[in-house]
């Protein structure tokens, strides 16, 4: 997920209405009738080899920590004051998604904070995938800046600063008894990370290449059996898509799990979600991840701290209770169809918390730009109709 400056390079205008929740059979059945229509008129053709279930079924609780250590309260559907990750497990999740910064201001998402959290998620039987960003703050296709102790190394030095910063974090996860169940290197990179170094320009991939190589290398010296995810923000264009894989494959980049990111107000319809899926799964021969979706229940802001997703909706789903289960329903039945093996949605224990804002350099002083997307209502109660499924 990105900061608040590059949301507005992706936000697009689509009407709101309001729709109820369908019982869930009816759901699959219409989003695999559209499906079906899609391909009967060529618009999106049938997977040889679909994944018949979601073995991926994930959580991005990455600022969990701090909501908790400002009090925080979360409540199953019930009313019953619960662990938010019991919560969450109860609802299907058997994955969480932890992001890691270098160095951040705020003390959080660092490798010491991911360390505990990691050992609380594999004390509740929850599987962990980290998230490198490679920064002190948030990376995404609008910025990747350089760790302040990485400034002015060149790009030789980054090389060894990526190996060795992610062998760090991925041995001493391993030291403890969590060794990662995934690692993603590089959060939502569509041209590049550590720039300028590592960016992409003028189709010249071999820098960035470069740097990739070398966390794919620590990752599997850590433990070669770890599966290996390069992400981008790519679900919207198989064209884009197309051209960063087959620019990092022709350099010889190794991965082995394709992660996307898949907003429905800034990467399109469901259709050409399931396309760009169906399409990179036969290309590259490699399992697709969904590592990062999300939809809002209210279009309200809880803060003073302008929401990064306002009027936006999709799929005449309204921003609603029921709209927001709704629509991750049919995200996930795509996904499924489209042979996909894992969705994760960024951030749903993100309520409205004072204390834990969205700038990690003035985490108190800033509000939460996320307050009406996560699943978590502003008094901390589930969305009693969100659920992830097989």
């Amino acid at each position: 997920m990105t900061g608040a400056s590059s949301f507005s390079l992706f936000r697009v205008s689509v009407s709101a209405h309001q729709a109820t929740r369908r019982p869930r059979a009816l759901i699959a059945a219409v989003t695999a009738g559209i499906l079906a229509v899609c391909t009967a008129i060529g618009g999106a053709p049938a997977p040889a080899s679909a994944a018949n279930t979601l073995s991926m079924r994930g959580a991005d609780v990455s600022s969990l920590q701090r909501s908790l250590d400002l009090g925080a309260r979360y409540y199953d559907a019930g009313g019953a004051a619960r662990d938010p990750l019991d919560i969450l497990r109860s609802v299907g999740v058997n994955y969480v998604r932890l992001r890691v910064w270098n160095n951040p201001a705020s003390g959080y998402n660092n490798k010491s904070r991911v360390l505990a959290q990691a050992r609380t998620a594999r004390a509740k039987g929850l599987k962990v995938l980290v998230d490198f960003h490679y920064s002190d703050t948030w990376a995404d296709p609008g910025k990747q800046y350089k760790p302040a102790a990485w400034a002015g190394h060149s790009l030789s030095q980054l090389r060894t600063d990526v190996y060795a910063f992610t062998y760090d974090v991925c041995s001493s996860l391993s030291g403890q008894g969590t060794p990662p169940d995934s690692v993603q290197i590089g959060n939502e990179i569509n041209v590049g990370m550590l720039w300028n170094e590592g960016k992409v320009v003028n189709n010249d991939f071999a820098p960035l290449a470069g740097l990739l190589k070398q966390g794919y290398n620590a990752t599997k010296a850590c433990g070669g059996g770890i599966p290996v995810m390069i992400h981008t923000a790519n679900a919207d264009s198989n064209a884009h898509a197309r051209w960063f894989y087959d620019g990092i494959r022709a350099q010889g980049v190794q991965w082995d799990i394709t992660a996307l990111s898949y907003y429905c107000m800034w990467h399109g319809t469901l259709s050409n979600l399931y396309d760009n899926i169906v399409d990179l799964r036969g290309r590259y021969g490699k399992p697709v991840v969904i590592a990062e979706t999300a939809y809002p229940f209210t279009r309200d802001d809880a803060d003073g701290e302008p929401n990064a997703i306002g009027d936006a909706t999709c799929d005449g789903i309204g921003a609603t209770w029921s709209g927001q289960a709704q629509e991750f329903d049919w995200v996930q039945n795509t996904a499924r169809n489209a042979g996909a093996i894992g969705v994760f949605y960024w951030e749903p224990t993100w309520y409205a918390v004072r204390g834990n804002g969205w700038d990690p350099a003035n985490i108190n002083g800033t509000g939460n730009q996320w307050d009406n997307m996560a699943v978590f209502d502003w008094s901390g109660r589930v969305n009693p109709g969100v659920r992830w499924t097989p």
